[in-house]
């Protein structure tokens, strides 16, 4: 089985998502993923483009995300938080130890996460 594609900024949302979310079929899927990194801890390819959680995601037009350029922000920020690179292959287990210590522990969240809608529910729950 190859790697699962991830967004390093995916890393982030994983350990706060609380099921809001953009439509009940984006919930469900963003769920079924969260499972499978938790349960399986697979290997993720780290990509800057479309990820498997973006399957669910409306701005996800036709494989290209509508909104690149504000979320290709907040995965170069990411990347070089956690001194990855795109393309960069490890296990979830490793990949989210990394998040949590180089971007949440360290106080780097609203750094790198700056300008998303969905930060004040991560705030609230760090």
């Amino acid at each position: 089985m190859s790697d699962l594609r991830l967004r390093p900024h995916h890393a982030l949302c994983v350990h706060f998502f609380e099921g809001k979310g953009y439509s009940e079929r984006f919930i469900s899927h963003m769920s079924h993923i969260i499972d499978v990194l938790k349960t399986d801890d697979p290997y993720v390819s780290l990509t800057s483009s479309c990820d498997i959680i973006c399957e669910g995601c409306p701005h996800n037009i036709g494989g290209v995300c509508d909104t690149a350029d504000k979320v290709g922000g907040f995965d170069s920020r990411a990347l070089k938080a956690m001194g990855l690179r795109d393309g960069d292959s490890l296990s979830w287990s490793e990949l989210s130890r990394l998040s949590k210590e180089r971007i949440i522990s360290s106080g780097k969240l609203p750094e790198v996460c700056d300008g998303c809608m969905w930060l004040s529910i991560c705030n609230r729950k760090k």
